[in-house]
């Protein structure tokens, strides 16, 4: 009698093969890793439509339901810079805090993270980058002006008991300088680390041994400042592809391609997400 098959997209069997990774290359693979979910934050920031408060809050409820560990929710920054996030107290505010997930606000002087802190935040996220003129484009100062700036955050922090994570951009290459030096890299990340930052999230890295990771769900955001960059890399594609691995995420993938296909619907756009388009094709 024969068996059967139900046709399976090229792109979900490239992805399927994953779990056939040798017993030896799996032993270099993490047990697990903690996924920092970025889309509410820097996957909406530069939509041009603003989006309605009560849509975010549920986008970050739904991301909490799904079980993922870290979700950025706001950013405390001026809203004649990102007009998006001006509504960041009440999202704050409006969201669900669930037991065991962090919510990290952005933070990029002590004014925002003093109204972040106002508005209940437990944990802020601060930057810097590698290239100087990066940071001139970004925040229109230079790094050693950045970290004057970090500095009376990461101290007004400490004085709040409020936990710090730092991200450090460019440490591949920059759009304006080019490729980076390691050693600069090293040295920004090891100030960050000094000054109080608990963990140092460094932007571009690739490479065995990664335990945490940054992604926005539906591939949403990318930096409006690195022209050509193919954006953020989708949640759902990382939970597949660690779940093929092995490597255990806690992230139910059901529920976090229910949150993309919600935030597409919103944005009126398609998801960049490869399994969520190959699981629409189903």
């Amino acid at each position: 009698m024969a068996t059967v098959r139900k046709a399976v997209p090229r792109r979900l069997v490239r992805l399927a093969s994953l779990r056939a990774v040798s017993t030896s290359s799996a032993d270099t693979f993490p047990k697990q890793v903690k996924i920092v979910e970025v889309g509410p934050r820097d996957g909406l920031q530069n939509e041009k439509s603003i989006v309605p408060t009560a849509v975010k809050i549920r986008l970050i409820d739904m991301l909490s339901e799904a079980g993922l560990p870290v979700v950025e929710a706001t950013s405390f920054v001026s809203p004649k810079w990102v007009p998006q996030m001006a509504d960041h107290t009440e999202v704050l505010k409006g969201i669900q805090k669930f037991p065991g997930i962090n919510y990290p606000v952005l933070t990029p002087n002590l004014k925002g993270f003093e109204a972040a802190v106002a508005a209940g935040a437990k944990e802020v996220s601060v930057f810097v980058a590698v290239s100087e003129l990066f940071t001139k484009k970004n925040i229109n100062c230079s790094i050693d002006e950045s970290f004057q700036r970090l500095d009376m955050i990461v101290k007004a922090a400490r004085a709040t008991n409020t936990a710090v994570r730092g991200y450090v951009s460019c440490v591949l290459g920059c759009p304006y300088e080019g490729k980076m030096s390691p050693a600069k890299v090293a040295e920004v990340s090891k100030k960050l680390y000094s000054m109080g930052c608990y963990e140092i999230s460094l932007g571009d890295t690739i490479g065995m041994g990664v335990s945490v990771v940054d992604s926005s769900v539906a591939g949403l955001g990318g930096c409006p400042y690195a022209q050509g960059a193919s954006g953020n890399l989708a949640t759902e594609d990382l939970v597949y592809m660690l779940s093929g691995l092995g490597i255990h995420t806690g992230v139910n993938l059901q529920k976090l391609l229910e949150a993309g296909h919600f935030i597409c619907q919103v944005l009126n756009r398609k998801t960049s997400s490869k399994v969520a388009q190959a699981c629409s094709k189903l």
